[in-house]
């Protein structure tokens, strides 16, 4: 089955939004969705933060920004072997296929960076969050500078 690169950039997109928000509600994927979108269109401004990765399959995959794709991660070997037919995937790539196609609001305001609700990262402290979604806590890069 070949794959155009939308149709890759929609199933690494909907791969990511599994392994770091799968079992949480839906509008956190889309949060996680809308995040993703957000750091590919800041990094492709010139200029643009490169270490995010350039496109939404690179900013998916780049190294130490989401932690499912880090091969020390609890989650990522099981990113590679997703179970035919996991409804947890099914609905991420809907979700992935609705942001890929700019039909997906955005509720974090322009989020940039997230973390568990239940962990407090250290980049993170006296920092105001825009939004906290399904248990994850969302950021803008603007108020972390």
């Amino acid at each position: 089955l070949h794959q155009g690169p939308r149709e890759a950039a929609v199933e690494i997109l909907a791969l990511t939004l599994w392994g770091e928000a799968a079992g949480r509600p839906v509008r956190a994927i889309e949060a996680m969705a809308a995040l993703v979108m957000n750091r590919a269109r800041l990094a492709a401004v010139p200029g643009g933060p490169a270490h995010w990765g350039r496109g939404v399959a690179g900013v998916c995959r780049a190294p130490f920004q989401f932690p499912c794709w880090n091969r020390n991660h609890p989650r990522h070997a099981a990113l590679r072997d997703v179970p035919a037919g996991d409804g947890a995937l099914a609905i991420c790539r809907r979700i992935a296929a609705r942001a890929i196609a700019g039909s997906l609001p955005d509720p974090t305001e322009g989020a940039t960076h997230f973390h568990d609700a239940v962990a407090l990262p250290g980049w993170a402290l006296g920092r105001p969050a825009v939004a906290e979604i399904g248990g994850l806590c969302f950021y803008r890069a603007e108020d972390l500078g």
